[in-house]
C-alpha cells in the first residue's frame, strides 16, 4: 500500500515486547514498488522507513463515539 504526506500510520512492532508505533508521513522520498518515507512518531521522533511488506500499514480510525443518553430518549 503506498501512503500519501499527512497520512497516519502505524509501523509493527518487531517483538512481541514492543508496541506498534503510530505517526504521520511527513514526506514521500521514494514511490513504489520499494517506498521510502520520512515520518514524525507520535513520541516526537522521526526516521526515514522502507517498510518491509506489512510492516507499515494505515492507522485505524477511532470507534465512533456512542450517542448520549439524551440523544437516545428523543428517538
Amino acid at each position: 500500500m503506498a501512503f500519501e504526506v499527512g497520512n497516519r500510520v502505524v509501523a509493527e512492532a518487531e517483538s512481541t515486547n514492543r508496541q506498534p508505533r503510530p505517526g504521520v508521513v511527513e514526506e514521500v522520498l521514494r514511490g513504489d514498488p520499494s517506498p521510502r518515507y520520512r515520518i514524525r512518531w507520535d513520541d516526537g521522533h522521526e526516521s526515514i522507513l522502507t517498510p518491509a511488506s506489512g510492516a507499515l500499514r494505515a492507522e485505524r480510525r477511532g470507534k465512533r463515539q456512542r450517542r448520549s443518553g439524551a440523544q437516545r430518549k428523543r428517538r
